[in-house]
């Protein structure tokens, strides 16, 4: 078999079959996709003790979860949903090993609000670092508060607060994503909205 010879449906229906051979090519056929994502996140976590085969990996475990998750009901295509999944999943990666480097007790989830807006994302940690138990109840707090907000975000939503939750500015959100500068802002502007929400819930 050679990926040049099927579609994305054709392979997914062999791969739903148990036919390896098909999950071989379609991998086959993804793995410059996944190469390009990782080496442009790469340029962006060079210090955060990241290397490029695990970036990698975490591309293929995400093609692997498109493969699937996929319905041939969706309105997106196969291609848009695996990239979907392999940016997830690769960013998702890169925001735990950034913030499991950077990590400030103090930190907030201001998400760079206006000096003159007048509302401020409360504050999830207080200056608690010499009470090991209230550190667990502050981090098990803001876990909470983050998966609540996730929850209620867009694929696209999701990857830009990931993104912003570990220090990335919005330059580099947007050439990560691939995006310009207008859509990462408009989509910060309705994460604050539905961040609100769940804080007033």
């Amino acid at each position: 078999m050679d990926y040049r010879d099927y579609n994305d449906s054709e392979l997914l229906s062999y791969i739903a079959e148990n036919n390896e051979e098909a999950n071989e090519i379609i991998f086959k056929k993804y793995e410059p996709l996944i190469v390009t994502i990782s080496k442009r996140m790469y340029r962006y976590c060079k210090n955060a003790g990241v290397e490029m085969t695990d970036l990698i990996q975490e591309g293929r475990l995400g093609l692997n979860v498109a493969i699937n998750g996929y319905q041939i009901s969706k309105d997106a295509t196969f291609y848009t949903y695996a990239r979907t999944c392999i940016e997830r999943g690769i960013i998702n990666y890169v925001v735990r090993a950034k913030r499991q480097k950077n990590r400030v007790l103090n930190e907030s989830l201001s998400l760079e609000l206006p000096d003159d807006e007048q509302y401020k994302f409360e504050k999830i940690f207080a200056d608690n670092s010499q009470n090991p138990e209230i550190q667990v109840l502050e981090y098990e707090r803001e876990q909470e508060l983050i998966n609540n907000v996730k929850g209620n975000l867009t694929d696209f939503e999701q990857q830009v607060f990931e993104l912003k939750l570990a220090s990335f500015s919005y330059k580099e959100i947007a050439e990560i994503l691939e995006k310009d500068l207008k859509a990462v802002d408009n989509a910060l502007q309705r994460i604050r909205i539905k961040a609100r929400e769940q804080i007033n819930i």
